[in-house]
């Protein structure tokens, strides 16, 4: 089921200021790997250009087993519009718009998919709820079920456990090691390291560039989340402008 992901001397930035910078390295088929790193290090950044969402200023992305299309990108949950008049089923169903016809309609084996998800996250009789009242653990865990729906090979999780309670939290994390179960590739960003010891054998220690990259044990170790601490916080807006290659400007 898992999906690779090459870095190539990838760089990431805004206005074509560096925002992380020369990472290379590959995600493994059907491995749980966290992204973690002080504020400001460029781990949602690293995550949107691997979703796609942002074009590297220089250096390559290669996937294998998938497609972009494919993949199943979770943002923080500050950047989800909760306003948008749409029931819990429906907004669950949308994981399945691969398979939507012609006129973008939602079929019964969706739907069918779509109300097991939603059990399976704990909201057994949310399904007609409006998605503006609910709490934010309940629109993660609604979140979670349409990641579900989707079935994606590849599944890229920011901040995925930020401001829900601890109940939803374990719940959540039973998904991740059910996903981890069937060789799914997952790359979630957090800042709790303790969750990441706990939870994700690999780990990727940004604090704009790569600081480690291996077992999540030596990744954290004291002295190299010093040097990433240090970093960040010598870190400066008039650092200078990167020059993309020619064949990715």
């Amino acid at each position: 089921m898992g999906a690779a992901v090459r870095l190539d001397n990838v760089t990431f930035g805004y206005r074509r200021h560096p925002a992380v910078h020369h990472i290379s390295g590959t995600f493994e088929p059907g491995s749980l790997t966290a992204i973690a790193g002080p504020n400001g290090a460029g781990k949602s950044t690293l995550l949107k250009g691997i979703a796609g969402e942002m074009r590297p200023l220089s250096g390559e992305i290669a996937l294998s087993g998938t497609t972009r299309r494919d993949i199943a990108y979770l943002p923080q949950i500050g950047e989800i519009e909760r306003g948008f008049p749409i029931s819990v089923l429906d907004m669950v169903a949308m994981g399945g718009w691969r398979e939507a016809g012609l006129f973008g309609r939602i079929g019964p084996d969706v739907l069918k998919r779509a109300e097991a998800a939603i059990a399976s996250v704990g909201l057994s009789g949310f399904e007609s709820r409006p998605v503006g009242t609910l709490s934010g653990g309940q629109v993660q865990r609604a979140l979670f079920a349409r990641v579900l729906v989707q079935d994606a090979r590849l599944i890229l999780l920011d901040e995925p456990f930020a401001a829900i309670d601890s109940r939803t939290t374990a719940d959540l994390f039973a998904v991740l090691a059910r996903w981890q179960g069937e060789g799914r590739t997952v790359i979630a960003v957090l800042h709790d390291h303790d969750a990441v010891r706990e939870h994700f054998p690999s780990t990727l220690l940004l604090a704009r560039e790569c600081i480690a990259w291996g077992p999540t044990g030596e990744a954290l170790r004291p002295e190299h989340l010093l040097t990433a601490r240090r970093m960040c916080e010598a870190f400066h807006d008039d650092a200078p402008v990167c020059h993309a290659d020619e064949g990715h400007a």
